[in-house]
């Protein structure tokens, strides 16, 4: 079965292994197989102007307040990184791989940025503090329970980015904060001139993003997953949140005719291989028309499943686009 997990489960899915979390059996779906995604209204180029200020409420409702402009930041999740790169800083100190992607630092500039120990999951507040940061940023889903331990020493920042439109927000954001206003408003702009023009020629063709690390793996929606989010402008995408608990059957996925596959494999430990390849004994999946026509495509999940910010995005649009021709 193809599980639509929570909005922490998704999160908790990049840095754990997924098996138990996704396993299960197929149900009937609710929703015909021709049921198609409402046309998304036209993305706005126009960028308003931002102003740099010590204080704000975030795009999610956030107080954030800083005694002076933010000079030392660790991040803690991809987001922070990718907005960092989008406004020309370099991260004091971080838990992310995705800035060693060449549209990013590259792997030699990457490795001049400390990695902060424990993973994902459980960076170390010991670890955090050491690089005396003015600002810490993470996930509030899976690092808000760090707020208590760095009260007092730094400021918290947590973000839970869930669409597009949460990650501009989040970039507007962090660029008022740092003083980085002209290169915040020049990434904006550039992302959304590169949306509408995506969205002017939609392809017809049905797509799919799915994740994990074996058989059992997910479906990314719209509602939660910040790169689906984009794709009900650029193709049909039928694919919707059904909760915590909701699923998607393989054979409702063998309904809906997907044309073009996208995969985000997601590795932890000792797991080796592609998930479209640990996929390809399964003699289900071998009837969906995107594999029998050779279009799967294997992503690169420190981008289109972690980066989640527009020079994120500016990609999976790239890699997307030229796929759904």
């Amino acid at each position: 079965m193809l599980r639509s997990p929570s909005r922490f489960v998704r999160n908790w899915l990049t840095a754990a292994a997924v098996g138990s979390l996704l396993a299960g059996c197929g149900s009937s779906s609710e929703e015909s197989a021709n049921d198609k995604a409402r046309p998304a209204a036209k993305t706005e180029v126009t960028v308003e102007p931002i102003k740099a200020s010590t204080e704000l409420t975030d795009t999610n409702g956030v107080k954030v307040s800083l005694e002076k402009k933010p000079e030392r930041i660790v991040c803690l999740f991809a987001l922070c990184d990718d907005i960092l790169t989008e406004l020309g800083i370099v991260p004091t100190a971080t838990n992310s791989a995705v800035l060693a992607h060449p549209d990013f630092l590259g792997e030699e500039k990457a490795k001049e940025v400390d990695v902060i120990p424990g993973g994902f999951i459980a960076p170390e507040v010991e670890a955090i503090l050491s690089h005396k940061p003015d600002l810490v940023i993470g996930l509030g889903d899976t690092h808000g329970k760090l707020a208590p331990a760095l009260k007092g020493a730094t400021t918290f920042w947590a973000m839970q980015p869930e669409t597009w439109q949460d990650s501009v927000g989040y970039l507007r954001d962090t660029a008022a904060l740092t003083g980085r206003t002209a290169q915040g408003e020049k990434a904006e702009r550039a992302f959304r001139v590169k949306l509408a023009e995506a969205e002017k020629t939609p392809s017809d063709r049905t797509a799919l993003i799915i994740y994990g690390s074996d058989e059992n793996f997910g479906v990314a929606t719209p509602e939660g997953d910040v790169a689906a989010s984009l794709f009900p402008k650029i193709a049909d995408y039928p694919w919707k949140s059904r909760g915590v608990e909701g699923s998607y059957s393989l054979e409702e996925i063998l309904a809906k005719d997907v044309d073009v596959l996208f995969v985000e494999t997601l590795s932890f430990g000792d797991a080796e291989g592609k998930l479209s390849e640990k996929l390809a004994a399964n003699p289900l999946w071998s009837k969906i028309p995107a594999v029998k026509n050779g279009d799967v495509h294997e992503v690169n999940s420190e981008v289109w499943a972690k980066g989640r910010g527009t020079r994120s995005l500016g990609l999976v649009l790239d890699e997307a686009t030229a796929a759904l021709r």
